[in-house]
């Protein structure tokens, strides 16, 4: 058992189909699924469906001690070419549920949410890069709604104890076409498709989705309030990914050799995490990518 965890209390989990949402019910059978959409009828976890997030008063009736919120979107492209679209999905609805967990008086013993690491500052950081590390939060729609969602928690925080994961570039199986390098390239094998990438020269923090889950179960159990770094502490390179897909796949990953924004070089440092609990990641990137490819290509034979 992880440091502080705590095995009989009751989880929801906001915004359950999406990579994480499926992720997290898929492990953990007793979390309580709620969203508008329904969840696989694989999975065993209960499920409250709720017709807005304009109101959760639906969970009035539900005797609950912590809430993992997966309500938002990650998908760069989409967000960063509307004016208002990110606050819309990963600023508006935080508030919304947090305003409702502050006017219920429900007992809560923690709240986690999720942010990202590209709110550091690439041109002031130095690696491995820890919570205090100076931050940019003007770089593009996307990390800016989520540098906001991180105000509104901390606004909340007089009532009530949330935990914002400012997660590194978290990968793992998953059915869904997602924008995300590691799912993209897996499929686009899968399919037999022309396989490349921009570049494949920045080094980031690539973390296993399974690592993830325990990190935030650990962190559950705590008594930490504020922001914490989740990821693998180690810094891999694009290249190192397509290296290791390639000798899984014997297909040939394309360099296209391309300038691309954003953190050259980056990984977490993982020191608060660890004193908080008795976490620590067990996935390396080969083991991880090993895992995710031969999964997905199970799914696409069945």
């Amino acid at each position: 058992l992880f440091k502080g965890m705590v095995m009989s209390s009751t989880t929801i989990l906001i915004g359950p189909t999406g990579f994480l949402g499926l992720s997290f019910l898929e492990k953990n059978p007793n979390i309580i699924a709620v969203g508008r959409r329904k969840i696989p009828s694989s999975l065993s976890n209960k499920f409250i469906k709720i017709d807005s997030i304009d109101d959760f008063s639906l969970l009035d009736s539900v005797q609950f001690d912590n809430v993992i919120f997966l309500i938002g979107s990650s998908d760069h492209e989409i967000l960063n070419s509307h004016p208002t679209l990110a606050m819309e999905k990963n600023v508006l609805p935080l508030s919304k549920f947090l305003h409702y967990l502050k006017e219920s008086n429900k007992k809560i013993n923690k709240v986690i949410t999720f942010t990202t690491m590209l709110q550091y500052d690439s041109k002031k950081i130095s690696n491995p890069c820890n919570e205090g590390q100076p931050k940019n939060p003007y770089v593009n729609n996307y990390v800016l709604s989520k540098y906001t969602a991180e105000l509104v928690s901390q606004r909340y925080r007089e009532w009530l104890p949330i935990i914002d994961i400012r997660l590194s570039n978290v990968y793992g199986p998953t059915p869904l076409k997602r924008p995300d390098l590691v799912p993209t390239l897996i499929w686009k094998i899968i399919k037999n498709q022309q396989i490349s990438v921009w570049t494949k020269k920045p080094k980031r923090d690539f973390v296993y989705v399974d690592d993830v889950i325990n990190a935030v179960i650990a962190l559950i159990g705590s008594s930490y309030s504020g922001p914490v770094n989740i990821g693998s502490g180690v810094m891999k390179s694009v290249g190192d990914v397509c290296n290791i897909l390639q000798n899984l796949s014997s297909c040939e990953i394309e360099d296209l050799d391309k300038e691309v924004s954003g953190h050259y070089e980056y990984c977490h440092d993982l020191s608060l995490v660890k004193s908080l609990t008795n976490w620590a990641p067990e996935y390396s990137l080969k083991k991880g990518l090993e895992k995710t490819y031969k999964t997905m290509s199970r799914w696409n034979d069945e």
